[in-house]
């Protein structure tokens, strides 16, 4: 077996140092990914389509995926032919992945709250859905209705009124989207599909367009997981749109102790590294034993997985590694720097050390609740941080498409008894005219009181 196809992976050996957050963040493997390269590609193509439309739309779809669709919107009956030849197995797991996911994002709805400040003073949090978004689900090296569940769900559950979703067309398939992704729209009730890719469908998201008497109407949100260009096309529109993230190639941490089994781990680092060769896997552990079983359990199952290559190219990566530390006190440190997309925890009373993460996407603890279980089937959302984003923003939920509007309600008397401060604090500042406001309706409060 050669060396590119063995498993190998890097290792990063902390022990007999505890090193701070700042030394972390540096040694630590993370995949390079230049998003602010990657819009030099993207500016044009998003120009095209805010200038030209439609016709931007399908010469981009010639170009990047290798076909033009038929259509820019698929039709219901494509919808519902490909639903109907959908796998009985597949469909099955598709309808049981979205009752699970409904249980769990109806939990997260907020309700308006009032509270009262003073007598005659009450501000309410309003919460309300956004008028519109779109939802991007990638076909590229692989194929997701798992992330058309996962983008639908919430944001069907938020209340949103409108949601269009948008993926790449595939020349297997005459220009549509694959059909198992047109399948779970489908069975989520979803009527409005586009068969538009990449940077170009966050583009089409962004300014809307017309295509065969068809309508796209502009979205106030763009969701969803997607390559680079994705990405580039997010941040570049960002302003116009809202956005749930930057998304980068997946990652996979795991935490393990000596008591880990080196089968389950390996597998588990394997599972995430076949999405993309740039695909991060890490192990960190205060175990060498543990760490040199690993390896060897990794060296079997590359060889023998069905994408062997692209999993052993994210293997060796600079973005993956071993990393031995000392105790999983260190081990905490690490694996909160590193803030990953998903960790998973391997070790004696997982549920107290998973108590102790304070960053990443997903947390799965214990033996039984590999990331696999989260990306399909667990309830939870799929669409989460990556690149370290954990450390400062959360997975895609329900809450991602709400708004929270403050209503302020005061009556006169109200106004009155803290006029005065508003009046002082506006002078501090040297806006008077904030001050004359309240002078004209209540003339008579002193500044301070």
């Amino acid at each position: 077996m050669s060396a590119s196809l063995s498993g190998t992976i890097p290792r990063l050996d902390l022990r007999g140092r505890r090193p701070g957050l700042r030394e972390l963040r540096a040694a630590l493997p993370r995949a390079e990914v230049d998003v602010e390269a990657a819009l030099l590609a993207v500016r044009p193509i998003v120009e095209d389509v805010r200038d030209r439309g439609a016709p931007a739309l399908y010469d981009a779809a010639r170009r990047f995926d290798g076909v033009a669709p038929p259509a820019l919107r698929v039709p219901p009956e494509v919808l519902a032919t490909a639903a109907q030849g959908l796998d009985p197995a597949v469909r099955a797991a598709l309808e049981e992945s979205v009752r699970r996911a409904r249980v769990v994002h109806a939990d997260q709805r907020r309700h308006d709250t009032t509270t009262t400040v003073a007598d005659g003073a009450a501000v309410t949090e309003r919460w309300v859905p956004v008028d519109r978004v779109g939802l991007y689900v990638p076909g590229g090296l692989a194929v997701y209705p798992s992330s058309v569940v996962m983008n639908v769900v919430p944001a069907q559950l938020a209340g949103v009124p409108s949601l269009a979703v948008a993926s790449p067309p595939q020349r297997d398939h005459g220009g549509w989207p694959h059909p198992s992704i047109l399948a779970a729209c489908h069975l989520l009730g979803v009527e409005e599909v586009y068969a538009v890719g990449g940077a170009q469908a966050v583009a089409g998201f962004a300014y809307g367009f017309e295509d065969e008497g068809s309508v796209c109407e502009p979205a106030a949100l763009v969701t969803g997981p997607g390559n680079i260009y994705v990405a580039a096309a997010k941040r570049m529109l960002k302003g116009l749109i809202g956005i749930d993230a930057e998304a980068g190639p997946t990652e996979i941490a795991i935490l393990a102790d000596a008591g880990a089994d080196p089968e389950h781990v390996a597998a588990d680092l394997v599972s995430q590294a076949e999405h993309d060769p740039l695909a991060a896997a890490v192990l960190v552990t205060d175990s060498a034993e543990l760490a040199a079983a690993v390896q060897e359990a990794l060296a079997r199952r590359v060889a023998g997985t069905k994408h062997t290559e692209r999993v052993a190219t994210a293997l060796a990566g600079r973005q993956s590694g071993i990393v031995l530390v000392d105790d999983l006190d260190v081990g905490l440190d690490v694996v909160n720097a590193y803030a990953a997309e998903h960790l998973e925890i391997h070790t004696a009373d997982a549920a107290a050390v998973a108590s102790r993460v304070r960053s990443a996407g997903a947390v799965f603890v214990g033996t039984w609740a590999p990331v696999s279980l989260g990306d399909y089937c667990a309830g939870s959302n799929h669409v989460l941080p990556t690149g370290g984003c954990a450390a400062h923003s959360s997975g895609l939920s329900v809450q991602s498409f709400l708004r929270g509007i403050h209503v302020v309600e005061y009556s006169e008397e109200a106004l009155r008894a803290v006029g005065g401060h508003v009046v002082s604090l506006a002078r501090a500042e040297d806006l008077p005219g904030h001050g004359e406001a309240v002078l004209a309706r209540v003339p008579d409060v002193e500044p301070g009181g």
